[in-house]
């Protein structure tokens, strides 16, 4: 096993997150929502960073480590590779133990950056913060993040360690993070990485309705497609599609520009499951957006805001 500074020197932003497009491995995992083949993953992931992308992110739970998994087997070696993983809270102990388990996942003796994936209520983040600067001093781990915290729980942290990062869900239908977790990071110089950049899908020329979900699909448990929700978000989404026609670009490339455009915003993560979808994410994220369109986007994503419950994340997932 060897860390991708093996290969060619040290990964490209090996101290700092890469900005731009960074590539969700969400999707390489077996949860049900009819990924790829692992060997069509693969090819899909070393075709990404052939074309460019150095930021990989996956998670234990994605897949109960399926996902850690694979991304192993396509970039073990790789040079320049930039990898993320996440784990859910445990003490300082517990931190090493599973931070060595997605090491062993991943094929790499070291990892760029890891996160604490969510909060756990009434559980104190410290512990964890203390064994992941225990691995950070050993050069094990590079860049210490965290992912779905408020400011409250980023504070308790930040007493054990140093937030290098914070990984959150943030997009044209969900802005929640403005109010103050993204203004907390930037007066502290932590960089903000996005998920769910494009809504899950939902963002696009021909997004996923429920009835067309496949058995398992965790998309289907989103705060999108409650009752309640559902049909103002299809009434936003129609907005943005037509403002997208008129731009002349698909609505997954403006909705992917405006999130990297919005201030504080270092990478957004996007996923594909295919080397077309890699592809067509990479030419978004060069692309332009006009200054009259953005502003239009903002205006339509300003209204749907007004019909978005703030239900704390778009999961309902409280643990």
């Amino acid at each position: 096993m060897r860390g991708a500074e093996s290969a060619a020197g040290p990964p490209v932003g090996a101290w700092s997150v890469p900005p731009g497009l960074g590539l969700g491995c969400w999707e390489f995992s077996d949860i049900g929502t009819g990924q790829p083949p692992d060997e069509e993953s693969v090819r899909t992931i070393r075709a990404a960073r052939d074309l460019g992308i150095t930021h990989f992110d996956t998670a234990q739970s994605y897949g109960d480590g399926h996902s850690e998994r694979v991304v192993g087997a396509a970039l073990e070696g790789v040079a320049g590779a930039f990898m993320a993983s996440k784990s859910h809270v445990t003490d300082r102990r517990g931190a090493l133990g599973t931070v060595a388990a997605s090491l062993k996942r991943l094929r790499r003796d070291s990892i760029d950056l890891f996160y604490i994936h969510w909060p756990r209520k009434g559980v104190d983040l410290r512990p964890m913060m203390e064994g992941l600067e225990d691995l950070r001093s050993r050069g094990v781990v590079r860049l210490i993040g965290v992912s779905n915290f408020s400011v409250a729980d980023m504070e308790n942290a930040s007493q054990a360690g140093r937030i290098d990062v914070h990984q959150l869900c943030y997009n044209l239908l969900w802005r929640f993070p403005e109010r103050d977790v993204i203004p907390y990071c930037r007066a502290h110089k932590i960089s903000v990485v996005t998920y769910s950049t494009v809504a899950q899908g939902l963002l696009t020329d021909q997004p996923c309705s429920p009835e067309r979900f496949q058995k398992g699909d965790e998309r289907a448990a989103t705060v999108y497609y409650r009752p309640d929700v559902w049909p103002r978000v299809q009434e936003s989404v129609r907005a943005m599609q037509a403002a997208a026609r008129q731009a002349g670009q698909p609505l997954s490339t403006l909705a992917i520009r405006w999130v990297l455009s919005r201030p504080g915003i270092t990478s957004v993560l996007v996923g594909g499951r295919s080397l077309a979808q890699v592809e067509s994410n990479i030419r978004a994220a060069s692309a332009a957006i006009a200054p009259d369109e953005e502003k239009r986007l903002t205006a339509l994503s300003e209204e749907a805001g007004t019909h978005m419950p703030d239900v704390g994340n778009i999961f309902l997932y409280y643990p």
